[in-house]
């Protein structure tokens, strides 16, 4: 039985066709504002008490949030991805695999390695970089991470990359002076390309899961999101704060890990997702 199948009856009355829909939707780690929001939709639908076309209303509702919107031209090269996150992530493993995919596109990708604090970070991404045929540009520890950056996208443009995705230390959310930190990265590059970073994705494990929001919550005031990557949904992960963060904060996910493999990045497609999510 599948996991929403489960908790819908999990959250039956016992007596008849009820479903307790507010602390269902929480548990599926949808959040307390989508919850809510969703089970006032339910009653002014008068769908409370038929699981069936509650659950094909959701489906409905849930397709349309989580969609990628259009990608924006991008006119300047090289094309920036900076990637950010919480310590254990799985940032220079997903920009790794980020590389790879671009790369098996016709891309030509340039890695930043500005994780300065964590020991063997950038040897971790060197590595990868040898395994792909894919350059990095990376510094001592303790280097000025925003330095290294910087350096990337001078490197990239002078190679001719017309991809570079940087890989930056690990940081709790609720560590303001780390996450200003990331400002500096940002403000670093701006100096020589104003419109850069072109993205700034929060790599997210699947497994913290409504925790995700509130990562979000903080590096998106921080540094300004554009996007999530969901690592680790290969799990028991459920995947609910995909839409609580689309709806709070207006974030798209781009790509869901659901594997350690490089090919086990894969893009986001909603219909797919809202399939697994229910079934």
């Amino acid at each position: 039985m599948s996991f929403w199948k489960q908790l819908v009856n999990r959250f039956r009355d016992g007596v008849g066709e009820e479903i307790d829909w507010e602390p269902l939707l929480i548990e599926a780690d949808l959040g307390l504002k989508l919850a809510t929001e969703w089970v006032e939709d339910l009653k002014e639908n008068g769908l409370t008490r038929n699981p069936e076309k509650a659950e094909a209303h959701l489906r409905d509702k849930m397709t349309k949030l989580v969609r990628i919107p259009p990608p924006l031209p991008i006119r300047q090269q090289p094309e920036v991805i900076l990637l950010v996150g919480v310590n254990g992530s799985g940032k220079t493993t997903t920009a790794a695999k980020l590389g790879a995919r671009y790369q098996k596109a016709g891309r030509t990708v340039h890695f930043g390695a500005a994780d300065t604090f964590r020991a063997a970070a950038a040897e971790q991404l060197e590595a990868w970089g040898t395994r792909l045929g894919i350059p990095v540009t990376s510094a001592a520890p303790g280097t000025d991470p925003a330095s290294v950056a910087v350096r990337s996208l001078l490197a990239a443009q002078e190679s001719g990359a017309n991809l570079l995705i940087i890989d930056t230390a690990g940081r709790q959310a609720n560590k303001r002076n780390l996450l200003l930190e990331l400002g500096k990265i940002k403000r670093s590059l701006q100096k020589k390309i104003e419109t850069v970073p072109h993205h700034t994705w929060l790599i997210a494990d699947g497994m913290t899961g409504i925790g995700v929001l509130s990562q979000a919550r903080e590096f998106h005031e921080a540094i300004g999101l554009t996007g999530l990557v969901v690592t680790k949904l290969d799990g028991s992960a459920k995947g609910g704060m995909i839409p609580a963060v689309r709806a709070e904060l207006g974030l798209p996910t781009y790509y869901l890990g659901r594997g350690e493999r490089p090919e086990d990045l894969h893009r986001f497609e909603a219909g797919s997702f809202v399939e697994n999510f229910f079934d």
